[in-house]
């Protein structure tokens, strides 16, 4: 198996509880290298803690946990090098200005792309002789991107990297995912709820509900689980539709819409013959997919 080959992360059935809460409940995953992967889920889910695992910043009460190849509380110096981190917290030296915080953190690695901080510099308009402590969470946020990049990691792993992002530089920053996944041995895990950003950069989703992984697939596998249809009758159409696996619809009339999982292409076309009906079939956007998600999950539970 070459480095390409390998996960950059692996958990085992990792259980973690806090008191009586179980923040993890036998997660297991592998995330090959060369992917955009979208970690999404509610508050509360697990995503925050799943992270932390992967950096040795919480450690599993059951199960195994490997980044990088090596048991994830054992990452030496030289492994935490090639990993960049991001946390929703935002935890930085609040002290120094923002000159001094790069230079500081430019100190431990010695591969450090100078290029790519000055630009950042500029297009994120940092204010390099302000001190930490007084920048508004978005330029904070901000600060914290350019030092999580700037080392080039083989694994960037990012926890509500843009909530505190305005509309321009959130698209920045998606631009700056896009670039840094052209090398094939690089590794972006990005957790988010701002979907409609996410969507456009994911190649491969997980979905976490009360500690548990209840999907972990390729992005266009989900996109092709779920599907709207727009229906147009010569007549009135019977109501509730008789479609299989119906997670919602409504009609009025000759027209009618429903969103069905894993819409049957016969079946389809059995119901436009029987009514004399037009069909159209389209995708949802990651955010109605979660919701579908969800539904089925919570029905299931």
């Amino acid at each position: 198996m070459s480095a390409c080959d390998k996960p950059v992360v692996e958990m085992e059935k990792v259980t973690k509880r806090f008191g009586s809460t179980t923040a993890l409940d036998g997660v297991s995953l592998a995330l090959a290298p060369g992917h955009i992967v979208g970690l999404l889920g509610t508050n509360g889910s697990g995503k925050t803690t799943l992270l932390r695992h992967l950096v040795g910043l919480y450690l599993p009460d059951a199960g195994r946990c490997r980044t990088l190849g090596c048991p994830a509380e054992q990452l030496a110096p030289e492994q935490m090098a090639r990993i960049g981190y991001v946390d929703q917290e935002g935890e930085l030296l609040e002290w120094q200005t923002v000159r001094q915080l790069v230079a500081y953190v430019r100190a431990y690695y010695d591969h450090w792309n100078s290029e790519l901080e000055q630009r950042l510099i500029a297009e994120f308009e940092l204010p390099l002789a302000t001190r930490v402590f007084t920048l508004s969470p978005g330029v904070r946020q901000r600060l914290a991107i350019l030092l999580a990049v700037c080392p080039e990691p083989d694994l960037l792993i990012l926890d509500e990297p843009a909530s505190g992002l305005d509309p321009i530089a959130r698209a920045q920053f998606l631009d700056l995912l896009m670039e840094i996944i052209q090398r094939p041995d690089r590794s972006i895990l990005v957790s988010s709820h701002i979907l409609s950003d996410v969507e456009k950069v994911i190649d491969h989703a997980l979905i976490m509900h009360e500690g548990r992984l209840v999907r972990d697939c390729p992005f266009e596998e989900l996109q092709e689980e779920f599907a709207r249809l727009t229906i147009t009758g010569s007549a009135p159409l019977p109501n509730p539709l008789p479609f299989a696996n119906l997670l919602s619809g409504s009609v009025s009339g000759r027209d009618g819409e429903a969103v069905v999982r894993h819409a049957d292409p016969a079946a389809i076309r059995a119901f436009e013959n029987t009514h004399q009906a037009k069909v159209e079939r389209r995708g949802l956007s990651l955010e109605e997919i979660y919701r579908c998600v969800m539904q089925i999950e919570k029905k299931e539970r």
